[in-house]
């Protein structure tokens, strides 16, 4: 297993900013390396201290994107894919330095981040190859959008897994454990945003003021073969069935929070997850409609959702079976409680105003979440435990 060495590398003071510090590594630390090779401590913050900045770069790049693909048709090199290349170039060079390295990383954590790159850099051409022969793809479920999910998904999985296992215990580790988290919700809930925005733009369309440009709706109707009406601009923002938006945001963002509750092992720590990523999702709602592009509901109802993992464990006590049990409960009551009365606020607020507080939703997915999840929950939480006795 890494270990963090404390100090400065080898008596040399640390430059404060990137750069310094960047030509103090290559000059002192850039030599081939196994993975697990002690760390510096200087090191290791720096380097998932980067990861940080990598993936905020994505995640305003692909939040942009998705609003961005409610307004205009598709170019590869909109603004908002070129801020999430940055993001992509800076896991290229970290990946590329603890390939050679060692540094940071385990064998297991580093296989997982070479593993998600690799999915993530052969769905990218994909995406674009799908997009030149079928035309504009329509929903944030297509194959190629999935295994780019799927890819920045495993990578994380490696850096928290790199992260949990080199850096020493305390405020910090916590803080940047906590972080990764909140990146990792974010990818995991992305797709759902294709119901969020397009409830608004069917709205925006029925009251007479469509956000989208009308070469992207006349280019959506062309593909169904249909005119722009209606069910065209209904077919384009909303092509997803009721029955997925809650049991993705509700069941499968439950897993991810109780993934993080146990793995960040603080009370109310997948609370802090769930208000962190709704708190940035209510940030860059008012930047979007300043910048004239169309905005989204928020899930406000996932805090609920945390809230319902935290009491999970504090009732289960950490019970292998008691608390997964008390979760799937918990989990649906509050979870379809706070989606139902965020779906309230538009007619008690709003009265018949064209527009939408939350996608809409099917309510029978709750069965499916009330019985899966116990069983997710115990079998993720199972092998997680396996493998950390394993290591220890």
């Amino acid at each position: 297993m890494t270990k963090a060495l404390e100090g400065a590398a080898e008596g040399v003071a640390v430059p404060r900013g990137p750069i310094g510090k960047t030509k103090l590594f290559f000059a002192t630390h850039w030599v081939r390396g196994v993975p697990g090779q002690p760390t510096p401590e200087w090191v290791l913050r720096f380097a998932y201290g980067m990861w940080l900045v990598a993936f905020t770069f994505k995640v305003l790049g692909s939040s942009w994107d998705m609003s961005w693909h409610f307004k205009f048709i598709r170019d590869d090199f909109a603004p908002p894919h070129l801020i999430n290349t940055v993001g992509t170039g800076i896991v290229i060079v970290l990946v590329a330095i603890h390939s050679y390295t060692g540094l940071g990383c385990d064998r297991r954590s580093l296989r997982l981040m070479q593993a998600g790159l690799v999915m993530f850099l052969i769905a990218a051409p994909l995406d674009v190859i799908n997009h030149r022969v079928s035309g504009l793809d329509l929903t944030a479920w297509s194959p190629t959008h999935m295994l780019l999910y799927i890819g920045t998904g495993v990578m994380l999985a490696g850096v928290i897994d790199g992260w949990l296992k080199s850096a020493p215990p305390g405020r910090f580790r916590t803080l940047v454990l906590t972080g990764l988290w909140v990146f990792f919700l974010e990818n995991t809930f992305f797709p759902n945003g294709q119901q969020e925005y397009g409830i608004i733009s069917l709205r925006a369309w029925e009251r007479g003021a469509p956000e989208a440009e009308p070469s992207l709706l006349s280019f959506a109707a062309e593909q169904i073969g249909h005119p722009v009406d209606r069910v065209a601009v209904l077919h384009f923002a909303m092509p997803i069935a009721d029955w997925v938006y809650p049991l993705w945001g509700i069941g499968v963002s439950a897993l991810v929070l109780a993934l993080a509750r146990h793995t960040i092992g603080r009370g109310w720590a997948a609370t802090a997850v769930a208000a962190a990523y709704v708190a940035y999702r209510a940030i860059i709602w008012p930047l979007l409609v300043v910048g004239t592009f169309p905005a989204s509901a928020i899930p406000f109802y996932l805090l609920a959702v945390g809230l319902a993992v935290d009491a999970a464990f504090r009732i289960g006590r950490a019970h292998r079976v008691l608390t997964p049990l008390v979760g799937g409960l918990l989990v649906t009551a509050f979870g379809y409680g706070a989606l139902w009365l965020q779906a309230q606020l538009r007619p008690w607020l709003l009265g018949d105003a064209h527009t939408e507080s939350a996608p809409p939703f099917a309510y029978w997915p709750a069965l499916v979440v009330l019985a899966g999840l116990p069983v997710l929950w115990w079998a993720l939480t199972r092998v997680r435990t396996h493998r950390e006795v394993a290591v220890s």
